[in-house]
């Protein structure tokens, strides 16, 4: 596996591709500029075919490396959207579009992929790869809707992986170690708005009101209880309400108040009944208080969890890649992944960890504004990604 790591030539090149995407980020839905980029580093990498699938976002691409015999077939997948923050680490490569930044990487996982490519292209070239790889670069994973758009939109009608594999960088990793974890990785979720109606008046008439800032006061209080009371402490389950509003003047009482938030788990189980009771304690709450509600659902995503048998194969992948010293594993984590819905679509899927924080220096953890990745990493990246499928073809 030694000769299918990237050049030094190589790296300068993704090194590249990554600088330049981290200065000109763009958000879920418009990566189109981030596409092209890609696209065209892509089509210079002998063997690469560009497949055709359009995606109902209309930014990313599925391309494909053959191999000289026939073998398995294995996908591999990158994100590339960024933040809609501003970010305040200091670099020549620092972000020029206001307000937006790479705050959680995906930079370098599609620096990486395409590094992968080039490493995949020069295994085809030598009779080294078996079967094919599909290499997917991925929009809008930041609000979990990209895979779900790619998968609804026929994406495994053009592929049919019989495996598939994912990378993020971990900064509370050290730079260039990979996590192989058996069992949950990152959590299920379920985002929400509560929306609670009352009747909006002026306020030194209350009698006359009804009152949802009051009631929604309640409502968020109350669902302290969900985690402290409805749960088994020995299950990881957090829920949070991260955004609230409503009312306008200090002399008027609103009409309406929206708050919006999530709930997540490492179990399905966990999750359902977190569900249950939110749904149960709003549409209580909001009875005693007089008022009327909603609660509005985004789409499910379910925990990242790696297969046994999969632990197999990125093993050995992760030992080839980075060296079996530096193959480790960590702690679950609460943050959730789309990656999951290929697993769910039937995909037998294993998702990694790598390190990512510069040596020597303090974790700026993901979607902080300070955030960065140590860009070495990537050369274990790249080749983590490549073994995936040699180390399988």
């Amino acid at each position: 596996m030694n000769e299918y790591r990237l050049t030094e030539e190589e790296y300068s090149r993704i090194l590249a591709l990554k600088r330049d995407l981290h200065m000109h980020p763009e958000t879920a839905g418009k990566e189109i500029r981030t596409t092209e980029k890609i696209r065209e580093m892509l089509l210079e990498i002998p063997g690469v075919e560009l497949l055709p699938f359009e995606n109902p976002l209309g930014t990313g691409l599925v391309v494909r490396i053959r191999g000289s015999e026939e073998g398995p077939e294995t996908a591999l997948r990158a994100d590339i959207d960024a933040l809609p923050q501003n970010e305040e680490y200091e670099s020549e490569w620092k972000s020029r579009v206001p307000g937006v930044m790479h705050a959680c990487g995906h930079d370098f996982h599609a620096a990486s992929l395409v590094g992968a490519a080039m490493i995949l292209s020069r295994a085809a070239a030598d009779g080294a790869l078996r079967g094919t790889a599909d290499l997917i670069f991925q929009p809008a994973e930041e609000g979990t809707r990209g895979a779900a758009a790619l998968i609804e939109g026929g994406l495994f009608d053009v592929i049919r992986p019989d495996r598939i594999f994912g990378i993020h960088n971990w900064p509370s990793v050290r730079s260039g170690d990979v996590v192989v974890h058996e069992g949950p990785l990152m959590a299920g979720k379920r985002n929400f708005t509560i929306t609670v109606f009352g009747q909006g008046g002026h306020g030194s008439m209350p009698h006359l009101n009804i009152d949802p800032i009051v009631c929604a006061a309640a409502v968020i209080q109350s669902l302290q209880t969900v985690i402290s009371r409805n749960m088994n402490p020995m299950d990881a389950v957090l829920l949070s309400v991260n955004r609230i509003e409503g009312g306008r003047k200090a002399n008027v009482v609103a009409g309406q108040v929206e708050m919006s938030g999530t709930v997540r788990s490492l179990s399905d189980r966990a999750l359902d009944r977190a569900i249950e009771r939110i749904e149960a304690i709003v549409k209580g709450t909001a009875e005693a208080y007089e008022c009327r509600h909603r609660i509005d659902w985004e789409r499910r995503i379910p925990a990242v969890s790696n297969r046994a048998e999969m632990c197999v194969y990125a093993r050995k992948a992760a030992a080839a890649a980075a060296g079996a010293e530096c193959v480790t594993d960590a702690e679950p984590s609460l943050a959730s992944e789309d990656f999951a819905l290929y697993g769910a679509a039937g995909i037998p899927s294993f998702f990694y960890w790598v390190g990512s924080t510069p040596p020597g220096e303090k974790a700026e953890h993901l979607h902080r504004p300070c955030f960065h990745t140590d860009d070495s990493a990537m050369k274990t990246a790249a080749a983590l990604y490549a073994a995936s499928v040699l180390q399988i073809s």
